[in-house]
């Protein structure tokens, strides 16, 4: 091997420094110019927390658009936040979430397997087409990328065959986000009877665990209230500019009402009918974990009726497989993949004005982008390319 060939496969650590700098400065600026006058998801952990630490109530109606909608673990696990001023701790999550956004594209990236593009290219391109969700996301004080992290450990803890610990991993994203809960079926195929037992009993402690704050009939007190105000919240927002759900998509095109639900449901059963397809084909590939993983991440934004477009960031996984195996597929695939790609991450309000970005959402644009990249990446599964 010559010198030059070396110089091109060990990395120049002299500016191993540079990619952190740079996020870190616009992080800054980020923070200062807006965010941290924002961030009102936040301000709603936060305020659980409080609640929890007091043994008050969580869920409030008069709280309104800021309602918190996840189970009461959730609360006492931002206990420490409700200890710091409210401006510090807005800092510390927003400091946190950066730093567990660059965890979540770079584990995206590196559990690729057979990668048959560079890691740069495909970091670039995949902050390129997810910049806004992440954007949205941060500007929110969302924990999406937080559940992002967790369960993209759980998948490399699949791929590094502790079932153990993507169980625990699986079970704990539940109370981050309940819509986690769509993995556990997967965990079987992918991990063995071991990671979907450890899942099973992290969730089951997790329901209980509020018992020690409001005891066995406050929790249960409190449970039923988060039942009632995730599925009484759910009808409002359908017709949310920014819900890409399966059961927004079709309110919007039809009007809300039963047909409307009946068909959210049906394309649901057969979203779920290609993804348990997609899984039984497991056999034909080497490392198929990867390519079910991220279609199943794709199809939370989609099949949760609160499934609002920032959610949409849990996609990079099946966007990274997408890029990689581009240059696989045959052109027609090739152009539903780029158009798809350019409707879900660059229908932007700044990029295409006021009026057509309010026409595309009002259509749903986003979310038949995204449905689109859930059925290339069935096809990479049928052709065996991942």
């Amino acid at each position: 091997m010559d010198r030059r060939q070396y110089l091109y496969l060990v990395p120049n650590r002299s500016r191993s420094w540079i990619w952190p700098a740079l996020v870190l400065a616009a992080a800054v600026v980020m923070y200062v110019t807006r965010v941290g006058t924002e961030m009102a998801d936040f301000g709603v952990y936060r305020t659980a927390a409080v609640r929890a630490l007091d043994a008050e109530p969580l869920y409030r109606a008069d709280d309104g658009h800021y309602q918190f909608k996840y189970l009461p673990a959730f609360a006492l696990a931002m206990a420490p936040f409700a200890w710091l001023p409210s401006e510090a701790a807005r800092a510390v999550w927003f400091g946190l979430s950066v730093a567990l956004l660059w965890v979540f594209v770079r584990w995206s990236l590196l559990a690729l397997p057979a990668r048959h593009r560079s890691l740069q290219g495909l970091a670039w391109l995949t902050i390129l087409l997810m910049a806004k969700f992440y954007a949205h996301e941060l500007n929110l004080g969302q924990s999406n990328i937080l559940l992002g992290v967790i369960l993209v450990g759980a998948l490399l803890a699949v791929q590094r065959d502790r079932p153990g610990w993507a169980g625990l991993l699986v079970g704990a994203g539940v109370f981050v986000k309940p819509y986690a809960v769509i993995l556990l079926p997967w965990l079987l195929p992918a991990a063995g009877v071991t990671s979907g037992l450890a899942a099973v009993a992290v969730v089951a402690a997790g329901l209980v665990l509020p018992a020690v704050v409001y005891g066995w009939a406050g929790n249960g007190d409190q449970l039923l209230g988060w039942f009632r105000t995730v599925t009484d919240s759910t009808a409002p927002n359908l017709l949310g500019a920014d819900n890409v759900s399966l059961a927004s998509m079709w309110a919007k095109w039809m009007g809300a009402g039963a047909m409307a639900a009946q068909l959210a449901v049906a394309t649901t059963i057969v979203l779920l009918a290609i993804a348990t397809w997609v899984i039984w084909r497991r056999a034909r590939v080497s490392g198929p974990a990867y390519l079910e993983f991220g279609l199943l991440m794709l199809l939370v934004p989609l099949i949760s009726p609160q499934g609002w477009d920032y959610v949409l960031l849990l996609g990079t996984p099946a966007v990274v497989c997408l890029l990689d195996r581009f240059d696989l597929m045959s052109p027609g695939w090739r152009a539903v993949t780029v158009v798809a790609m350019a409707f879900m991450g660059l229908t932007i309000y700044d990029l295409v004005g006021r009026a057509l970005y309010a026409r595309l959402m009002a259509i749903n644009v986003v979310s038949v982008s995204a449905l689109a990249l859930f059925v290339c990446l069935a096809h990479l599964r049928r052709r065996s390319l991942a």
